[in-house]
């Protein structure tokens, strides 16, 4: 059995290599620092970080580096035409238009009568937009869903497809002013009650 005084001399030299080490460290982590690129900073703030890949690299921190060092601004489709225009706006460069060469928007669907609630295809998800819990269904929410396809390939039964996303009147690009609709008001009510348009614009 050893000493106590050794014991307590062999604590104090491990103490000591212990505080030598960390600082050590600590000045390797001061000088050796690599400082960030404010602008792929600000570039990646303005992506979506959906990490979806569709601009082909493997996120959108990687993104915004090639971006950063030239490459083109119009690779997010999540983003779509408004990321591009903040984009352009922040390169100080126009911001080219994307109406003719948006690729068509595709949402999964998860056939339910195939699925096995297996989870794959949550944990390949990078938005959170499939629901479900283990061997119970699992189904797609559209709203949040970028059409990355990440979720197809790790299911098992082929359950999942992507299809077209038709428009709506909550994802139509509106693209005329509302307030120029004619208000239409329903006057066989003693109050007279708007039917369409703008009430800013009806006369009572």
């Amino acid at each position: 059995m050893l000493d106590q005084p050794i014991i307590f001399y062999v604590i104090i030299i491990v103490a000591i290599i212990a505080l030598i080490f960390g600082a050590i460290l600590g000045y390797s982590s001061l000088k050796l620092k690599v400082e960030a690129d404010p602008i792929v900073e600000q570039i990646d703030a303005l992506l979506p970080q959906s990490q979806c890949g569709q601009c082909g690299y493997p996120g959108c921190k990687p993104y915004a580096e090639a971006v950063a060092n030239g490459d083109d601004i119009t690779k997010c489709v999540p983003g779509g035409q408004p990321l591009v225009v903040k984009l352009a706006d922040l390169m100080g460069v126009d911001a080219p238009d994307m109406d003719a060469e948006t690729p068509e928007v595709k949402v999964a669907l998860i056939h339910e009568d195939m699925c096995i609630g297996c989870t794959k295809c949550i944990q390949a998800c990078p938005v959170d937009a499939i629901i479900g819990t283990n061997k119970a269904m699992h189904t797609v929410v559209a709203d949040l869903c970028t059409g990355c396809e990440l979720c197809v390939a790790p299911c098992p039964t082929d359950c999942i497809e992507m299809i077209s996303q038709k428009p709506t009147i909550k994802n139509w690009n509106w693209k005329f002013d509302q307030s120029l609709v004619i208000p239409i008001l329903n006057t066989t009510e003693i109050q007279p009650k708007m039917v369409v348009g703008d009430d800013s614009n009806a006369t009572k």
